[in-house]
């Protein structure tokens, strides 16, 4: 009987793997649409993916999904045991650390079960009576997505204003919530940024307007009480390339009007303590001048910039003719240090700085005139100050730090004394053990010449120099964003399985300083992916790791760069995660409808111009799909994502399928009711990563 039931038991087994190796992917239809541009034609064999009103694109996507489904099917248990991994790292009730504004000490927190944190403040202490001043976990109930975009309590505390956004499209509502009573207000106001700022008088506040490509552009005051369209419009950028913001400085003395583009920036401020006030520009824009404004005292400006200064520096200048010519340096220029953030305090002035890669905080004693700087100890990792308190004669500071290898910790460092207190460390579980695993800051050399980082962690008895390890290479590459090496729970999961995990800090980040930014956008942005593919290659050939056991993945534009890179290397790779990835670039960029295309092409190229179009042409994705043996795939897109639309990744998907002279599988996953960033609740979210670590898994043949 026993091997009877034994042979059932397998041959379902065996069925079931046959069914979900044999499926067939879904086969999209081709309805050329034919581009002529400077002289060039190119073909969209997929345009009609375009077109999210049209049933037929809703069913093909429903067709992906239900591909991935029967193709992960033997994969289901294994994905289960890996989210249970994930939750299991995070705490069922956890709390952020308090900071002081306007009297209150705000924080946030988890409760067991709860997908949402509740926002809370106390008066005064931190042993005072708490209070909810947000139930998210209550307002997300009746949402598959629930995100909160923008918060900002009045100055006298008494009313709290929230912009919440319930399809991920960027697209948020403002609430204004009294919190004595507990009401909201009947005033509801619609597809605004979730940039806000309140008035000194606590009866008006500023907000942005999104213009139909989801661009904040305009800034308006609404007064409580009133109908939001008789809203005043205070300024309106009409530059399609700028997007606008709002910044409130310390003291509640000022609001900053903050416009900017990629690398162009001008700003206005508004008297916080006159309801009526008109904004007053500070210094009009100049092509290629950047520069951030910021309040703490007397009557001058502090101002962070690029004048003259690749690395940008720190000046003053006073409030009643701020312009370029009367900013003064406070903190220079330092070619081989990028300033990343500065805090101006009565006795102290402290800055954040990125050198050689490595986050570095320094402090200037304002009586004696001398720095001093922060020691963390490590050889590669992260670290971040900010303030706990908006209070000018504070004498501490906080700054998080972490590694690859050392979970989220939060500090409160002494400004007098230097001494430090740890206050919070991420709690992932009493299993994780530190010292299983080993970091390593190494350096590949891209074709010229360029030395390029990467950081590294594998467990150590799981790992053997000899190119026998998996690997996992992640990068980001744009907008200089860094991807710093963070502690990332759920990689253990794959690290306990001897699956190694890198990053690769590529040009177009901005990790060794501006240059390194400057290098990899525009016409030069294919170091990006060539900086990536020597990186792996690199890896390959010191025997971390070897090609079919070597895997990349990105997001949004690091997704691009997963499709360039599959592009120019598919037999470098064993597998290829792409989210949310931008693969459409050329079409996507010659239509200015399209949400954030305006304001990308002092990243990308703008194809109006020949030259920009020609450089686009050789790297271009979606352009890029040629006959080549695909290593396996999988790409995934938000139907609701005004940020990467859903049919950049699907058109891809169906013309590497059309071209793919292999046999591994190309799978498309799409989240049918969220946008750019996929489900928002704490567990909900993990389910996608345990899907892509059981697809990698399951590419490698391990079963658990």
């Amino acid at each position: 009987m026993y091997k009877i039931l034994l042979f059932i038991v397998v041959s379902l087994f065996y069925n079931q793997n046959i069914v979900s190796q044999t499926v067939s992917s879904p086969t999209a239809k081709k309805a050329p649409k034919v581009y002529t541009e400077h002289g060039n034609k190119r073909t969209d064999d997929y345009f009609w993916m375009n077109n999210a009103s049209d049933p037929n694109v809703i069913n093909y996507l429903h067709a992906e999904n239900a591909y991935v489904d029967a193709y992960m099917k033997r994969t289901e248990a294994l994905q289960k045991k890996i989210y249970n991994e994930l939750v299991a790292r995070i705490p069922g009730r956890d709390q952020s650390l308090p900071t002081k504004r306007n009297g209150y000490w705000y924080y946030s927190k988890f409760e067991e079960g709860k997908q949402y944190p509740y926002y809370v403040r106390k008066k005064g202490k931190t042993s005072a009576p708490e209070e909810v001043v947000l139930d998210v976990p209550s307002l997300a109930q009746k949402h598959q997505i629930f995100l909160v975009r923008g918060t900002a309590a009045s100055p006298n505390s008494q009313y709290y204003l929230y912009a919440t956004d319930t399809l991920g499209n960027r697209k948020s509502t403002i609430y204004i919530k009294e919190l004595s009573t507990g009401k909201i207000l009947p005033e509801r106001i619609s597809n605004v940024s979730g940039s806000l700022a309140w008035s000194a008088d606590n009866r008006s506040f500023y907000y942005v307007l999104n213009d139909p490509t989801v661009r904040a552009y305009k800034v308006m005051r609404h007064i409580l009480g009133t109908n939001a369209g008789s809203d005043k419009e205070i300024y309106t950028e009409n530059d399609s390339t700028f997007s606008v913001g709002l910044i409130r400085s310390k003291g509640n003395k000022y609001i900053f009007i903050y416009s900017g583009s990629t690398n162009t920036s001008e700003a206005r401020y508004l008297d916080a303590t006159n309801p009526n006030a008109v904004p007053v520009l500070i210094q009009q824009r100049i092509p290629g001048l950047e520069y951030r404004p910021a309040y703490f005292e007397g009557n001058i400006f502090h101002i962070y910039t690029n004048k003259d200064a690749k690395n940008f520096k720190y000046v003053t200048t006073p409030i009643s003719n701020p312009g370029i010519a009367n900013w003064k340096d406070v903190i220079e220029a330092n070619p081989k240090a990028f300033l990343e953030n500065v805090e101006v305090l009565k006795d102290y002035m402290i800055a954040q700085t990125k050198e050689n890669g490595l986050t570095q905080i320094k402090i200037l004693n304002r009586k004696t005139n001398k720095w001093k700087q922060v020691n963390f100890g490590e050889e590669d990792y992260v670290a971040g100050m900010y303030m706990a308190t908006d209070e000018y004669n504070a004498d501490s500071i906080r700054y998080n730090f972490t590694s690859l290898s050392t979970p989220g910790s939060e500090f409160m460092y002494n400004l007098k004394t230097g001494q430090k207190k740890l206050l919070k460390q991420q709690n992932v579980g009493k299993e994780f053990n530190a010292f299983l695993y080993q970091t390593k800051r190494l350096w590949s050399t891209s074709g010229d010449g360029t030395k390029v980082p990467i950081s590294l962690i594998y467990r150590k008895d799981k790992f053997k120099k000899d190119g026998s390890n998996s690997l996992l290479l992640y990068a980001y590459g744009s907008y200089g964003a860094n991807s710093d090496p963070y502690f990332n729970s759920s990689v253990i999961s794959l690290l306990d399985r001897g699956i190694s995990f890198a990053i690769a800090h590529i040009r177009g980040g901005q990790e060794m300083g501006r240059d390194w930014y400057e290098q990899g956008r525009v016409l030069t942005k294919k170091n990006t992916f060539t900086d990536f593919i020597d990186a792996a290659q690199f890896l390959v050939n010191e025997k971390y790791t070897s090609k079919n056991k070597l895997f990349a993945n990105g997001g949004s534009a690091g997704g691009m760069l997963m499709g360039a890179i599959t592009n120019m290397r598919p037999d470098l790779f064993k597998g290829i995660i792409a989210e949310v990835p931008w693969m459409d670039v050329i079409s996507d960029s010659f239509d200015p409808t399209i949400p954030l295309v305006t304001l990308e092409y002092e990243q990308w190229g703008d194809p109006n111009k020949k030259e920009h179009y020609d450089y686009l042409l050789t790297w271009s994705p979606l352009d890029n799909v040629k006959p080549a043996k695909y290593p396996a795939i999988l790409a995934t897109g938000g139907l609701h994502d005004t940020q990467v639309p859903y049919y950049s990744p699907a058109k891809w998907v169906a013309k590497v399928r059309e071209n793919n002279l292999g046999t591994n599988p190309v799978l498309f996953k799409v989240e049918m009711g969220a946008g750019h960033g996929g489900q928002s609740g704490r567990f909900e979210r993990q389910k996608l990563s345990a899907l892509k670590f059981a697809f990698i898994l399951d590419q490698l043949g391990m079963k658990e």
